[in-house]
Order: C-alpha cells, then sequence, then structure tokens
C-alpha cells in the first residue's frame, strides 16, 4: 500500500469512526441506555481473552453477574488479579479466575489449552475480544505482524484448540457459543491475501482494519463448517461501537484530544459496548443461530466481500498453515 493509499485509509477509518459516534450520541441522547435483562447462566463456563480491562473486564464482569464460571485470558497477570478481585466483590461470585496467554505467542495459547483441559470443565462460551490498535509496526514472537497476529490469527488459533471442548459442551437447544469482536473499521479493510504481513508498505491503520475484516471472514467460515458437521456451536461477530478505552493511545493525537474532552458523552462506556458481546453470549434469542454481524443487539450486515466464500477459504486455508493447523475443510463440507 502506498503512502497516499495508507493516508486516505486512515481518513476513512475516521470518517467511518465519527459517523458512528454521531449515531451513538443521538441514540444516547433520544432514548438513553438501559441494560438489557438476560436469563442466569448458572453452571455454564466462559473464557473471555483481554478480560483485564476495557470491553473486556466490561464482559467478564456481566456474565459473572449472570452466575457463569469466567476465566479470563491475558499476558498482565498483575492486572488480571486486581480484576478478578473487583469482579469478585462486586458479582459476589468465586468462579472467576486467571490464566496466562499472550496472543502474541503461539507456545502460550498452546500452554493455556493445555491448563484450562486440566481443569476436566465444559466451556460453554469463548469470547475472542483482545487485541491491539494501530500500533507501530512491529511482529509478535511467531513473527507476524502484530495486528494481524495477535487480533486475528491468535483467536483463530485458540477458537480451533478449544473446538473439541465446545463441541462436547454443546447440547441441542442450548449451544456452545463462539463471539468474536471485530469492529467497524472492517468496513474500511482490505484483505491482501499476498501480502498478510502488511511488509511491503506498513500502515497502522490499514493493518488494524485488515485484521478486524479477517475476523468476520473466519467467523463465517468456522459457523459454516459448524452448521456442516452438526456441531452443537454457533459463532457470531459482535461490533461493540466505538468505546471510551485505553485502546487509543495509538491513534492520531487529534482523536486522542476528542476523546479526552468529549469521550464521556460521545463514546459508549465500556459497559455499553460489552453488551453486543454479552448479547451473543447469553441471549435465547440466538439459540442455534450463527454467522450473524451484530452491532447494538441487533444483526447488521457486514462488508460485502466477508460474504465470498471462496475468499473465506482462502483465508481460512493460509491461517491452518500459519498455525499449523490441519484444514478440515474439504472433509466437512463432502461430509
Amino acid at each position: 500500500m502506498s503512502p497516499l493509499s495508507a493516508a486516505l485509509a486512515a481518513l476513512r477509518v475516521y470518517a467511518v469512526g465519527a459517523a458512528v459516534v454521531v449515531a451513538q450520541l443521538l441514540r444516547r441522547r433520544l432514548r438513553g441506555f438501559a441494560e438489557p435483562v438476560f436469563p442466569l447462566q448458572l453452571e455454564r463456563v466462559a473464557i473471555v481473552t483481554g478480560g483485564t480491562d476495557g470491553i473486556g473486564y466490561s464482559t467478564a464482569k456481566h456474565l459473572a453477574k449472570l452466575g457463569m464460571h469466567v476465566i479470563i485470558g491475558g499476558n498482565n497477570q498483575g492486572k488480571a488479579e486486581e480484576a478478578v478481585r473487583k469482579i469478585k466483590e462486586e458479582t459476589l461470585n468465586d468462579k472467576v479466575e486467571f490464566l496466562y496467554c499472550d496472543l502474541a505467542s503461539m507456545r502460550s495459547i498452546q500452554q493455556f489449552v493445555q491448563r484450562f483441559k486440566m481443569k476436566k470443565i465444559p466451556l460453554h462460551v469463548l469470547v475472542n475480544n483482545a487485541g491491539v490498535m494501530m500500533v507501530p509496526q512491529r511482529t509478535t514472537e511467531d513473527g507476524f505482524e502484530e495486528h494481524f497476529g495477535v487480533n486475528y490469527l491468535g483467536h483463530f488459533l485458540l477458537t480451533n484448540l478449544l473446538l473439541d471442548t465446545l463441541r462436547e459442551s454443546g447440547a441441542p437447544g442450548r449451544s456452545a457459543r463462539v463471539v468474536t469482536v471485530s469492529s467497524a473499521t472492517h468496513y474500511v479493510g482490505e484483505l491482501n491475501l499476498d501480502d498478510l504481513q502488511s511488509s511491503k508498505s506498513y500502515s497502522a491503520h490499514a493493518a488494524y482494519a485488515q485484521s478486524k475484516l479477517a475476523l468476520v471472514l473466519f467467523t463465517y467460515h468456522l459457523q459454516a463448517l459448524l452448521e456442516a458437521t452438526g456441531s452443537p456451536v454457533t459463532a457470531n461477530v459482535a461490533d461493540p461501537g466505538v468505546v471510551d478505552t485505553d485502546l487509543y493511545r495509538h491513534v492520531f493525537w487529534g482523536t486522542r484530544l476528542i476523546k479526552k474532552l468529549f469521550g464521556w458523552c460521545l463514546f459508549k462506556t465500556p459497559d455499553e459496548g460489552a453488551w453486543t458481546s454479552v448479547y451473543a453470549a447469553v441471549t435465547p434469542a440466538l439459540e442455534g443461530r450463527g454467522g450473524r454481524y451484530l452491532y447494538n443487539e441487533k444483526e447488521t450486515k457486514s462488508l460485502a466481500v466477508t460474504y465470498d466464500l471462496e475468499l473465506q477459504r482462502q483465508l481460512w486455508a493460509r491461517s491452518c498453515r500459519m498455525t499449523g493447523i490441519a484444514d478440515v475443510t474439504q472433509e466437512a463440507f463432502r461430509g
């Protein structure tokens, strides 16, 4: 991507963000925000990545309020211990814990899954929430561009390694669920299969948008595989909207200034941003229904290219090779 193209991509990102902000402001001014009421989730288990702060913390907290056994996956021990303490204190739910998981390391992800499976407990909800946003050009432990490696490939590997447990935990009429957090930024993303690592011309904005676009394509193909194999698991995408979190520390200084001055009224709070993820995780309205892109607890259309079945297959196949996962696509659809 040329410098001019990167600049235009950045401008499109900010334009989308501004439009969403205005829509959210009108929504909040006209009808305010009321917490939805969801059924209790007793005896059910959830994993939330990035549950130490921001949207992830709020998601973990609200699932714990519903009585779920919540496991927070993150790479900051100190923040995690404080998050667990606060959630237990607020929800009076002692079944909240932390397991170390660095999504920038395939080895760490594999160790996390091993430690989780040693607990011999089911898994009913996986919330792929953690991520980085518009960071400087750098790579993960395995050499992947950080946005693509952490936001997308890390969750791709984690989900695939946990699919067997999710399948065993789901049941007809009470499916297990995979909830993957994307962003409206995916609408301005472009998937470059010839340069998924953004090595030819790096733009933080384009790399972030590509990772969020990849998550949508991944979810739709995952749902197709689950349906083809009759698995009692569903996969949906949650778009939290523009939320006041620390992820904005790497964005354009003007955006940070606007956030600092007007974030209290223009941006969603982390609790508000978490509601679409919580909705996707527990609402009876989505029982047995996957392959949806959800915004403000409602199904909406994602970018047109995300429905391209061949692009979904190509990205999945490439991701399998990158992470060492067997590609079962042909076998699933042949069966």
